[in-house]
């Protein structure tokens, strides 16, 4: 589907203002199958191209988002490092909603209310695009990893849990 096909999300105003080229891909979203793997299942995607994006915090509440493969677990030590903190553990789901203006299962790491701080895992550099959530629970965005940290202003590191 063409990106005229969908009502823009954040996540797309971002892209568009800043002239990233990306695709749109849309999919059945259903309660209880909302994730990144059914994600892939639904767009015939492997799965190491489709990433998720979480939300965690650090012990004085500040936010950071890593963006990961859907099949992969994230490793919240590798996060905490990646960006010079202690200790990290998964947000308030509430709180994850609230600061990125996007709901469970549809965050996207563009156009969040709020900037955080975004990590992208470094298998993403093995492709020349990648997927991740549109803004919207069903929507899924194809752009290149480096316009992706580019538009988030992200580092690479190794954020998948062995």
């Amino acid at each position: 589907m063409s990106k005229k096909d969908h009502k823009k999300t954040n996540a797309m105003r971002m892209l568009d203002t800043r002239k990233v080229a990306y695709e749109v891909l849309s999919y059945e979203w259903e309660e209880g199958r909302g994730t990144g793997v059914h994600a892939a299942a639904e767009l015939h995607l492997p799965e190491e191209r489709v990433f998720k994006t979480l939300v965690a915090s650090d012990d004085n509440g500040k936010l950071a988002v890593a963006v990961l493969p859907v099949e992969h677990l994230l490793n919240l030590k590798k996060l905490a490092k990646a960006l010079g903190y202690k200790k990290m553990s998964m947000a308030d789901p509430k709180l994850v909603e609230r600061t990125t203006g996007y709901v469970l299962g549809g965050v996207s790491p563009l156009g969040q209310k709020k900037r955080l701080p975004t990590v992208i895992d470094a298998s993403a550099q093995a492709f020349d695009t990648i997927f991740c959530s549109g803004g919207r629970r069903g929507l899924e965005i194809e752009l290149s990893p480096d316009a992706l940290s580019g538009a988030t202003n992200a580092q690479f590191a190794d954020l998948i849990q062995e």
